[in-house]
Order: structure tokens, then sequence, then C-alpha cells
């Protein structure tokens, strides 16, 4: 009789208990050494014995040439349970269940195998064939180390083989458990699968998609996004991807509208992939008559099964090359569209023995696509409001400094991510002395470049008039308070309204005839000035708050003495940082090229500073101070008197007549002296001077100690006087007033048609 539950006992061909088991000696309480040897028929007869009452299954059993009876419980309720169960799990189990025996052959099967397998199968086939698996000798060395070691194999997920006319592989997760006999033996396995394909390829999708979402739109560049979105999807979800998107995109234009004309080049943006058609950046044409066409006229995907029939491919043989070269068997075609504008396009391969495309993949490259598109347009739009700032910043920031005799500038401007608002000029003032200005406006984009264009219009304003460094912060900042608050004044939802203002300023004025500087310092860092003798400091100028955030605290000035050929350095916030002499690197340049050409050091800082990923700008303004040559300077006193008219009429002839001025300049000078000196001697107060500067411009200049302002009035028919400044403003390009902390300078500007020679002979008098 087959079946039964626990082995009890042996019984010889004699009748005899050959083996008594625990199950026994459990069950009847009667040990083996009081057991074995003693006849079956006396233990049963033995006054209160339960193998008497006891339902119990016997069977022969074969053991070499003799012939054993085998005693097993037979109707316990135990043996009902597991015969119950064992035909529930091989009748109604949703899991597929394979008996397998020492050699790794199906023995048996329960109903829910079958439907895993797309054929019928049979006993005795082996366990890699069973499943038809994508890698059946690693599977089987799995199974046979639990047939050898007994420890269970849980939950491994295994994927079946891409047969014919199978699209996609199966994925199993499967459970592999020995089998064991009554007395140990190893009897085969039990693989126990259910086919979780579905499930599988969900989680891929969404983990693509997760990836895409994360990955995707980190840099604010049209070519990086289209980098980042190929490492996304590559190995993931495809073998091989190329983005291509519209050229005018990545360079920040609006992108055209659908149908797109055939003459609109793309720009191949990223690539994955082993042999590419064309290299990454290239930009051509897409070949009429293909999918990748057929997408950017309708921004519809295409599925494609490629095959060698596929008529498509002669229409761009370059790429139908490349595609046959990495076996390429199913192509998606995606687009990048934003509002019905195309960006480009994505095309996705899978090849070799990667899964063919199907519509659900589609769906998921067109969600991965959409995505991509509004990063994409993010970046394009941040790429032409920082295109349109720097041009901004570039048309209002100086083309080319106007020279100077007695001082020699460099610039360097790194624009930043986010930059837009930092500048410098280099003005000339009267009496050889210039005007140096650097700045920064907190902010980015046009908003930031237009407020610099704003503040740099009213320094130079401002500097026509002369002012004192400090003085022309003080009236600056009242501008900058001023578009502060029409800022605070826009509606609640301008951006501009939420974006405070403010802004850095540094102001110095250089005199090459004293050798001083005159600086004042609006939220800027304090200069830096590199000596003849090669010492480094920070010019000790006090600080000041920045523009529109000035309250009621006053600017101040500091004049510091610099002797020829020191190098000032003015630089933005973000730049100074790096040269504080913490930084090492970039202070050692200071030292190093500090005495060098400007344009090295400039370069030199270029080169260290390695620019392109901080969000500010980074400006430096350079200046190596110079005498002034003194042939070119004329300075005497005059009297108090209505004598001192004729005396400098007569001194600034003969000088002009040295430096080779023509006769119409010469009597134009003598007409402006004519009327500074008597202005000077009626209003002023003595002592008086006259000081002559030959420059780029012809400078008269005469000063007094009087502390009154001159005004130019337009004098009526019969009025006496009163036409002196009139007359001044008329014969000079500019004049003004400087005062000083006793008296002021009356002076008045000349262009030269011809610059007069210097002259280098010593001369002894006016």
């Amino acid at each position: 009789m087959a079946g039964g539950g626990d082995v009890l006992l042996l019984v010889d061909e004699g009748g005899r208990v050959e083996e008594w088991w625990p199950k026994a000696e459990e069950l009847f309480g009667l040990p083996a050494d009081g057991a074995v040897g003693r006849p079956v028929a006396d233990l049963v007869r033995a006054p209160g014995s339960a193998l008497g009452r006891s339902e119990l299954l016997v069977r022969p059993i074969l053991r070499g040439t003799s012939v054993l009876w085998e005693v097993r419980t037979g109707g316990d309720t135990l043996g009902a349970r597991d015969a119950a169960l064992l035909k529930v799990m091989f009748s109604q189990a949703p899991v597929g269940l394979h008996v397998l025996d020492d050699q790794l052959r199906l023995v048996r099967m329960n109903s829910a195998t079958r439907a895993l397998h797309d054929e019928p199968l049979s006993p005795g086939r082996r366990f890699g064939e069973v499943f038809q698996l994508d890698d059946p000798v690693t599977e089987e060395e799995v199974a046979r180390r639990v047939l050898e070691t007994g420890e269970p194999v849980l939950n491994r997920l295994v994927r079946g083989a891409l047969g014919e006319g199978r699209p996609h592989r199966r994925m199993y997760l499967t459970s592999v458990f020995r089998l064991e006999g009554p007395h140990g033996e190893v009897l085969g396995l039990v693989a126990a699968a259910s086919d979780v394909t579905e499930r599988q390829t969900s989680r891929r999708r969404m983990t693509v998609l997760d990836a895409v979402r994360e990955r995707v739109g980190q840099r604010l560049d049209v070519v990086a996004v289209c980098e980042e979105l190929a490492e996304a999807v590559v190995p993931a979800f495809a073998g091989i991807v190329v983005v291509e998107v519209v050229e005018d995109v990545v360079r920040g234009e609006v992108p055209p509208l659908v149908p797109v004309d055939r003459d609109v080049p793309l720009r191949r943006a990223a690539y994955r992939g082993k042999v590419s058609a064309y290299p990454v950046g290239d930009v051509r044409h897409l070949p009429y008559g293909t999918p990748f066409a057929r997408v950017m006229a309708d921004l519809q995907p295409r599925l494609v099964l490629v095959d060698a029939d596929s008529i498509w491919l002669a229409a761009d043989p370059a790429r139908a090359d490349a595609i046959r070269r990495q076996n390429v068997h199913s192509l998606i075609v995606a687009p990048l569209a934003v509002r019905g504008e195309a960006l480009g396009l994505v095309s996705f391969y899978r090849h070799d023995d990667e899964d063919l495309f199907d519509e659900d993949d589609v769906r998921l490259a067109l969600d991965v696509c959409t995505h991509a598109a509004l990063c994409i347009e993010n970046a394009r739009r941040f790429t032409r409001e920082r295109t349109i700032a720097a041009t901004v910043q570039r048309r209002l920031l100086p083309q080319r400094p106007a020279p100077r005799i007695a001082l020699e500038t460099s610039h360097l401007h790194l624009p930043g991510m986010e930059g837009g608002g930092a500048w410098f000029d280099v003005i000339p003032l009267p009496g050889a002395r210039t005007a140096l200005v650097a700045g920064d406006v907190k902010g980015r984009g046009v908003e930031a470049a237009t407020t610099m264009g704003q503040l740099r219009t009213v320094i130079h304003s401002l500097a026509a008039l002369d002012l004192q460094p400090e003085e022309l912060l003080a009236r600056l900042s009242d501008t900058a308070t001023r578009l502060a608050e029409e800022r605070a004044a826009l509606p609640a939802g301008d951006p501009l309204h939420r974006e405070p203002l403010a802004a850095e300023c540094v102001i110095a004025v250089y005199d090459p005839l004293d050798l001083t500087c005159t600086i004042a310092l609006a939220g800027h860092p304090q200069p830096i000035a590199v000596f003849p003798d090669g010492a480094i400091e920070s010019l000790p100028v006090s600080p000041g708050p920045l523009l529109a955030e000035t309250g009621n605290a006053p600017f101040s000035a500091t004049t510091v003495a610099l002797p020829e050929h020191t190098t000032l350095l003015f630089g933005t916030s973000a730049l100074t940082d790096l040269l504080h002499p913490r930084s090492g690197t970039l202070h050692g340049l200071l030292e190093r090229y500090g005495r060098g050409p400007l344009q090295e050091l400039s370069d030199a800082f270029a080169y260290a500073i390695r620019n392109g990923s901080q969000p500010g700008d980074l400006l430096m303004l350079l200046a190596r101070t110079r005498g002034f040559p003194g042939d070119r300077v004329l300075t005497c006193p005059l009297p108090s008197d209505a004598e001192a008219a004729p005396i400098a009429r007569s001194i600034a002839r003969r000088r002009l007549s040295r430096w080779g001025i023509d006769e119409e300049t010469a009597f134009t000078t003598e007409l402006i002296l004519s009327e500074l000196v008597g202005n000077a001697v009626r209003y002023g107060a003595p002592p008086l001077q006259l000081r002559l500067v030959l420059d780029a411009t012809l400078t008269c200049e005469v000063s007094d100690a009087g502390a009154s302002a001159p005004h130019l009035k337009h004098a009526r028919t019969l009025d006496e006087s009163g036409r002196g400044l009139f007359i001044v403003s008329r014969c000079a390009d500019q004049w003004g007033t400087r005062y000083h902390a006793e008296g002021k300078t009356i002076w008045a500007e000349q262009t030269l048609q011809t610059p007069a020679p210097a002259q280098t002979a010593d001369d002894p008098g006016p």
C-alpha cells in the first residue's frame, strides 16, 4: 500500500522487529531495546498495547535480496491533511510547482505550471528547458547548489529567453527547495515559479521615469539637458539614444511652429551607443522620407520595426549603416515639443537581444520627452535671457577706454551664469586727472544689466560736474534709492517687485600732477595696490554702505599718495574674495605679475580663475600710475589786480607757441583766460594761480581762495558785464568748477584738432 504517514518499524521475513523508529517509541511508549528482535505478534497481543488498536499501513520493501515489511501510521488526521494539501497545491495553487529529480529533470508539475509556458511540457525535460531561460547554465548551477547543500534559494528573479515569435522576455520569480526522503536521502527539488513580467516591466518603466525626472534639468543649458536625458535612459530603457535639437533652440531663439520646414537644421546634441552616424555637435537637415522628418512634421511618435526591407533607410545611408552595424531591430522616434512648437526629437533604439519596443514603451517615451522638453524650454529661455543681458551689458560697457598719458589701464570681465550687473569706467577729467569706476548691481539678467546702464549714465553725467568722489557717490546713491522705490511700487506679481536693489561701487580719481588718488567706496572691497618695490597692500580707504542702502550714513573719501609705477586693482566682491592672502594662488599672481605688463597680469588672473560656473560676474579693473610729463604743465602765480589778465595772456601765448598750438586755438585760449582771470579778480580772493595742462586736450585753470560759486548769466543788450562765463562756455568744449578745502578752481577745456608734440627741452620759465 502506498502513501501513509510516518515510518514506525520494519519487520523481517520471520516476523521479528528489525528496526524500531523514534516515532514508534513516541507513539507506543516502548524503547527500541525492548522491541527490536521480538516477534511483532507478541507486541500486538501484549496487554494494553496501542499497536493492536492503531490503524496502520504495511507495505513490502526490497533490501538487498530480502523482503522487509514497512509499517507506517495510516489513518491519523495529520496524514489526511498532508494528502489534501498536496492535492490542492497541485490542482488549484496559482504558483507553478515543478518537481525535479536529482538530475534536474521534470518529474511532476501542477496545473498552474502549464499557464507559465507557451508550449505543453512533458516529464523528462531539464530545468533550463522548462523555463526557456536566458541563461540556463547559471540557473542550473544555482539549482544544483540547492541540491548539494540543502540551502533553499528564495525569490530569485530570472529572465526567460527571447524565443522565436516572442517579442518580449518573461520574468519569473522563483524559489527552489530540496526534497528529502524519510532517512534524509536526496530525492530532488521543488521549484516554485510565478510570472512577474508585467510587474517588473511596470516597475522598470517607473524607475526610468523617476530617473529622468530626477536627473534631467539639473543644468540650465540646452545641450547639457540633452546629455542628461541620454545618460538617464541608456541602458535602462534603450540601448542607443540620439537627441537632436533645432539649432535655433540651442542658441536660445524661439522654436519653429509645426510643420517644421525641411530647411530647418537640427544639431545632434547627445548620443549614447557604439556607432554614431554623425558626430555629436553636427548640424544638418533631416532627410525627407524618414520617420524623423515625419515626427517633425506632425509631432506624433513613431514605433518602427527595422528590417532589411525598411524602405526609409535608403533616404539616410549614414544612419542606415549605423543601424545595421549595431543590429537594431526596433526604434521609437518621439518629439520634443512645448505648446505646439518643435524643439527637436529623440530616437530610442533597441538592438541585439533587447526586447522589441511596444506601444507601452511609446507611452513611456512620450512621458520622458515631455519632461525633457520642459527642461529644454527652460534652458532655452535662460539662454535667451542671458544672451540679451550679455548683449545689453556689452553695449553699455566702455568699448575702448580713452588712452591717458599718465595712466595705463586694463580690465578683466568674466561673465557669470546669472550675471549682468558688473561694470567699469575710465573717465577722463580736466587737468590730466582720470576717474576710475568699478561696480556691480546685485541680481541677474536683463534687470541687472539695465539698472547698471542707468547708474553708469548717472556717473557720466555727474563726472562732467567735476564732483569729489564722495559727493558723486552720494548723488549716485540717491538715484539708486529712487530706482529701488520704483521697484517697490511695481505690482506684487512682478518678479522685480520682490528683488531689492543693491549695488556696490568704487570711484577713484587719480591726479598725476600731485601723484595722489582720492578714493570713495560704496559697499565695495578695498582696492589693492602693488607698489614699485613689490609690496602688496590693501589701501586704507574708509568703507561705505551699498548704494540705495545708505540711510543717513555719509560717504567719505580717502586720499593716498601713489608713487609712479604703482599698480591699482579694483575688483568686485566675488573677485577680491579670491584675491585674499588666504586664497594663495591668486594672491601669488600679484607677487609674480604685479609689476609686469597689465595685460599679462589680467591674463594670468583669467587663466587661474577658470570662469564659467560662478553665478555672478567677476570684474577687475587694473591701473598703472605714471607721472605727468613736466614739459606739458605750466603753473605760475598771478597778481590779484587788473594786471593779472594781461600777464596771464602773455604767459599763455609764449607757452602755447612752444607747444606748437595753432594760432586759432591760441587766440581762443587767451580769450578764455581773460574771462577766467577777470572773474577771479572780481569775485575771488587772493592768492591767484594759473595752470595750463597739455594732455589729449588743453586745459586752462585759474584758482583762487574764494568760496563763491560762479554763475553763468545771459546778459541783456545794455548790460556792461555778466558775459564772462557765457563767453567761456561758448569758446570751450566744457568748463566747470572744482572746490578744494580752501578755495576753488575754474577750468575750461578745449579739444585739440592735432595733438601737440611733447617738449623735451628744459624750460626755465613760463
